[in-house]
Parts: C-alpha cells; sequence; structure tokens
C-alpha cells in the first residue's frame, strides 16, 4: 500500500506555484487598469503643451502665428471626421462633434474678410482667432480623450475636471506672462538660432571684450 503524499491528487503545478507565491503572486498576475486620475493627468499634460506656445507667442510677438492657427484646424478636422466615422465616437460626443469645425468657421470669416472690410471685422476675426487656439485646442484634446477613454467624462468628478482646466489656464496665463517678459531672460539671438523672429523689444546679447595680453 503506498504511502499518502499530503497533496491533493488533482493539484496542478501551476496551482501549487500560484499556492507558494501566495497573495502577492496573485497580485502581480493581475493586470491593473489605468486609474481615472492617471488618464486625466495624461490629458492635462497634454493640453499644457499644446497650449504653452501660442500663449507665449501671443505675449512676445502680440499675436499667434499662422502655422498655429492652421495646425488647430488640421487636427480639429480630422478629429471631427473620426468622431462621425466611429458610430460609437458619434454616440458618445453627440451634438458637441460640432465645436470641431468652429476652426473651419474661422478660416472661412479670415479668407471672406479683408483688410477693406474694416478694422472692426478684422479685429473681430483676430480675436476670433486667439481664443480658438487658447480655448479650442482644450477642447479639442478633450473630445479626442473621450474617444479613447469612453469612460473618463464619468470616471472623473467634476472637481477634477475643474482643476484640470485651471492647470492648464495657469500654464497659458504663465507662458503669456513669460513671452510679455521674454526680454528679461531671453536675448535676440535666442529667437533667431531657433529659427524664429526676433520678437519687439528682445536685447541682443552684449559681445564679451577681447582679453589683451
Amino acid at each position: 500500500m503506498s504511502e499518502p503524499t499530503g497533496q491533493p491528487a488533482d493539484a496542478s503545478p501551476s496551482a501549487a506555484a500560484g499556492a507558494a507565491g501566495g497573495p502577492a503572486a496573485s497580485r502581480a498576475r493581475v493586470k491593473r487598469a489605468p486609474l481615472p486620475h492617471q488618464s486625466l493627468g495624461v490629458i492635462v499634460v497634454g493640453m499644457s503643451l499644446a497650449v504653452w506656445w501660442p500663449a507665449f507667442t501671443l505675449g512676445a510677438w502680440g499675436e499667434i502665428f499662422f502655422d498655429t492657427l492652421l495646425r488647430v484646424w488640421v487636427a480639429a478636422t480630422a478629429a471631427f471626421f473620426v468622431v462621425v466615422v466611429v458610430r460609437a465616437a458619434r454616440r458618445r460626443i453627440g451634438w458637441r462633434v460640432l465645436t470641431l469645425l468652429l476652426p473651419t468657421v474661422w478660416l472661412v470669416l479670415s479668407i471672406a474678410v479683408d483688410s477693406d472690410s474694416g478694422e472692426l471685422w478684422v479685429a473681430l476675426v483676430s480675436l476670433a482667432g486667439i481664443l480658438l487656439v487658447i480655448l479650442g485646442i482644450p477642447l479639442m484634446i478633450w473630445v479626442l480623450a473621450r474617444v479613447i477613454w469612453p469612460d473618463i467624462s464619468d470616471t472623473v468628478p467634476f472637481r477634477g475636471k475643474v482643476l484640470a482646466l485651471g492647470i492648464v489656464l495657469l500654464i497659458a496665463v504663465g507662458s503669456f506672462v513669460l513671452g510679455a517678459n521674454q526680454s528679461r531672460f531671453l536675448t535676440c539671438e535666442d529667437f533667431s538660432i531657433s529659427g524664429n523672429s526676433e520678437p519687439p523689444g528682445c536685447v541682443h546679447d552684449t559681445p564679451a571684450p577681447l582679453s589683451t595680453p
């Protein structure tokens, strides 16, 4: 008669390994889903990276460059078609997808309103372009985030959304202030070497005097 082994006959090696590893090994095998605040952090960083340069140029040069405006138009138009084509995203976003067409509306107005249309209309179109970039970029990124993370709007509390918006606005205001005071920590040569034009009020780097023996 054989001796009892002390282990059930149906215990597999994997089960034995899992028992040996204990709760820590079981937790290691569970794939963790990203938490809402982690996804929100990625969104806030993306919004801040997209907003800081237009806000800086507005403070340094007094305007937002045309390539930034057209970049917003391209991204918003592409996002619009993505939401329209993807049925689940279309149901989730709803009528808010029409906000992605605002850059197109601005572009049409910019073409229709020329310098002969009057200073008021030109100023209104310019103001619309500034608002389009500063406010439109975060809105566009949020719409795309809802396509990528469908439950982000439901899982993040209202306080978290307000905090995220406040952080992005703080970055935008800070970038504008830095641009307006660029002469305090940047030189004209810094802008030239980076491929940008020299903003008004920039200071030239004073060359070091030649040392004589």
